[in-house]
């Protein structure tokens, strides 16, 4: 069974998502390594979110309840949020819901600027990473796949994906409220990855002409080639904008008392608060980026949601179809093994092979439309009428309810 715990911008504080941004990827990772019903996980930490997708061997509502309390007691211990904060601020989402929620967050559905272009490229990060770490699991590698593929219908299909939203947008537009003119503006981008390429494209559209970059983990050379900046140590700037895991800036790296706009798109922060009460300085942070993201961006299209709702309702048809697919796959090749046995002949061995997947593809493709009917019982049936074969596991998902 899949789960999924899910603390973001409309139910936690920016505060709490930065506290569980240093914790949260290891912190589960151990959790997959010291339980035995926990056999995968995917972490998803954005500059809004924290979510973990695990995947729970036993199909129980204690095995899910308990893996779900382990890991927020595993996230309070490493973070110091307390337990009760903790629980209020995670959503928790189980079965076939995990495919609707994740679908929705990779299509830009659920960020604070609806449609942005980041976040699905942070998905295929989040799987990625869980693949590095073999923390992933089959369940968690065809759930995390069909959210890309969801995601590229939404933005291809739809009139909420690819328009150029992001946070870095919303943030550049609110800081021109303040600056008139970017040409004349010293930019200082601190960070390297690809969130600081995004801000990039993202002043010159807005004109900006000087823009330096400042890495603290020193790949600013390279950075800077690639994308046609200058490396700089000098934070006597008009505007600095900060995206990167590798620093926190605190007030002496901020000396002199000129004009100065610092907008800090970090998480775990990249600036210490303190900053915004220095003299001259004006900060702009998430929480308040996230404050003006505009009306029309919170509510995403009936289209777009209409088309994730139908992706995650075949997602669970094709989940439940599985064992009945399975178990007739199984039943076709075992047959076919005793046939190759006897003809003993590589040619009739490939014809027989070929022969096989022809005949289970058409009653695998009726399984899942089956499913999606909320009539798998129905091909089960037959199954075992036709064939006296049983998948080996029942499926309990009702499909029908993810049909209105």
């Amino acid at each position: 069974m899949l789960l999924c715990l899910s603390s973001h911008h409309q139910n936690a504080s920016f505060d709490l998502l930065d506290r569980l941004s240093t914790v949260a990827e290891q912190t589960t990772i151990d959790l997959v390594a010291a339980t035995d019903f926990v056999s995968g996980a995917v972490v998803l930490a954005t500059c809004n979110r924290f979510e973990a997708y695990l995947d729970i061997d036993e199909p129980l509502t204690a095995a899910t309840a308990v893996a779900s309390m382990s890991l927020l007691e595993a996230l309070s211990d490493a973070s110091g949020i307390p337990l009760p904060e903790l629980r209020a601020s995670v959503q928790v989402h189980e079965g076939t819901d995990v495919a609707a929620h994740l679908f929705a967050v990779t299509s830009g559905l659920e960020s604070v600027v609806v449609g942005e272009d980041e976040i699905a490229g942070q998905v295929a990060g989040a799987l990625s990473r869980a693949r590095r770490d073999r923390t992933t699991s089959r369940d968690l590698e065809r759930l995390f796949q069909r959210a890309t593929h969801t995601s590229r219908g939404v933005k291809n299909r739809t009139a909420v994906g690819g328009a150029g939203r992001s946070l870095v947008r919303l943030a550049l537009e609110l800081a021109s409220s303040r600056i008139d003119d970017w040409s004349r503006m010293r930019v200082l981008l601190v960070g390297t990855g690809q969130y600081a390429a995004t801000t990039v494209a993202a002043l010159r559209q807005h004109g900006a002409e000087d823009i330096r970059v400042h890495s603290p983990s020193g790949r600013g050379a390279p950075f800077a080639a690639k994308y046609g900046l200058t490396v700089s140590d000098d934070f006597e700037v008009d505007v600095i904008i900060t995206c990167t895991a590798d620093i926190v800036l605190g007030v002496d790296r901020f000396p002199g008392r000129g004009q100065r706009l610092v907008i800090d798109l970090g998480l775990p922060r990249n600036i210490d608060p303190a900053v915004a009460f220095l003299p001259g300085v004006e900060m702009l942070d998430l929480e308040t980026i996230s404050l003006h993201a505009p009306l029309e961006q919170l509510t995403a299209h009936d289209d777009a949601r209409a088309m994730v709702r139908d992706a995650a309702h075949q997602f669970a048809a094709d989940t439940a179809a599985e064992p009945a697919v399975v178990a007739l796959r199984t039943h076709i090749f075992d047959v076919l093994e005793d046939e190759v046995a006897r003809a003993a002949s590589p040619e009739v061995e490939r014809a027989l092979k070929h022969f096989a997947s022809v005949l289970v593809h058409g009653p695998s493709v009726r399984a899942r439309e089956l499913a999606a009917e909320g009539r798998l019982d129905e091909f089960e049936a037959g199954l075992a009428a036709v064939f006296d074969v049983r998948p080996a596991v029942t499926s309990v998902i009702d499909t029908q309810e993810h049909s209105a």
